[in-house]
């Protein structure tokens, strides 16, 4: 099942949810929200500095993924960056492939 790295900074209005609900129960509402896509929350960590929560699931594929994205973009509590990470068996099966492709300028 693919890893994503969802990159998650709070509105007001969601840093004021975590601020009465608490961390736990942020973690319980993410991990509600990844198994019923059929994932699995790996972790999650809340932060500051450029983010407030890093987390890690394995989601079925890209749609789900982007489901998961619209959601909480749409909520409003928070906006969110998904990354698709890549396992080193991944990069090198990548590594074998010869895509025809042009630099530009060249």
């Amino acid at each position: 099942m693919p890893k994503y790295l969802i990159i998650a900074s709070y509105t007001p209005e969601g840093a004021a949810g975590v601020l009465r609900e608490g961390g736990s129960g942020r973690v319980a509402a993410v991990t509600s929200a990844v198994e019923g896509l059929g994932g699995r929350v790996e972790s999650f960590y809340f932060a500051f500095g450029d983010a407030d929560a890093y987390v890690i699931a394995d989601v079925p594929d890209a749609t789900d993924a982007a489901a998961l994205a619209l959601t909480v973009g749409a909520s409003g509590g928070a906006s969110t960056k998904t990354v698709c990470l890549l396992t080193p068996a991944q990069v090198d099966e990548a590594a074998k492939k010869s895509p025809g492709y042009r630099a530009p300028g060249a």
